[in-house]
């Protein structure tokens, strides 16, 4: 199986998980967002099985541009409009491997999963 990373290949942490990967042997593939977007069905589903508070990235820079008035209120609806629209305020990496998903790179839940 082919874990599918998204992200962005310039991230730190996008480079921490592909290494991580490579020294596991597993096979990858990035599909990243700067080249291939994000289609509104597959963030959608994302945020049902996990909810839209684990995948908008509030700490990124993108996000704390954000007009004050854009930030307030949030809820999945507006949360899933502003990823689409950037999706750099997308947690990184989105690893789908089958029907398991992974949001931020943390290689002990990483080797749980996906070894």
């Amino acid at each position: 199986m082919t874990i599918v990373l998204h992200g962005i290949r310039n991230c730190d942490t996008m480079k921490k998980a592909f290494a991580w990967l490579d020294g596991q042997g597993l096979d990858w593939r990035l599909h990243d967002y700067k080249k291939e977007g994000i289609d509104r069905a597959r963030l959608e589903g994302w945020v049902a099985k996990l909810g839209w508070e684990a995948l908008l990235n509030r700490a990124g820079t993108t996000f704390r541009k954000l007009p004050d008035a854009e930030k307030a209120g949030l809820d999945a609806g507006k949360a899933v409009a502003l990823m689409l629209a950037q999706p750099s305020m997308i947690k990184r990496p989105v690893a789908v491997a089958g029907e398991a998903l992974l949001v931020g790179f943390d290689p002990a839940r990483w080797s749980a999963t996906l070894k």
